[in-house]
């Protein structure tokens, strides 16, 4: 696979993301209405995936600056999301999160070397 950027494309990929969490966790808040027994757990759900999506936006946003912290934190990030989606309830829509979050990984492990270089 060949990308001219891929410190850019993955720029995108994490703001794809970061947005397809904030609809999950609008989704999981409107839920709270047709089963009130379990706000509890949809609120906390919610919660924390608006806070994986601000971890995700953090990697969009930092990815540019080259630096071999970031790239981790943006690898542990999607290896996390990877795992953690594997252990819950796992649907289609769980499907399509871990094979995005699997390419992402991917184009950031390819191109390693790209996200260090100073050009």
């Amino acid at each position: 696979m060949k990308i001219s950027n891929p410190a850019a494309f993955a720029k995108h990929l994490f703001i794809i993301l970061a947005a397809a969490l904030d609809i999950l966790a609008i989704g999981s808040f409107m839920r709270i209405n047709n089963n009130p027994d379990k706000a509890i757990m949809y609120a906390t759900y919610s919660f924390l995936m608006f806070v994986d999506a601000a971890a995700m936006l953090i990697c969009a946003f930092w990815i540019n600056k080259r630096k071999k912290q970031i790239h981790q934190f943006a690898v542990i990030v999607l290896a996390l999301n990877i795992i953690l989606t594997i252990f819950d309830q796992f649907g289609v829509v769980d499907l399509l999160f871990v094979l995005f979050n699997a390419f992402t990984l991917y184009v950031l492990l390819a191109f390693r070397e790209e996200f260090f270089s100073s050009g």
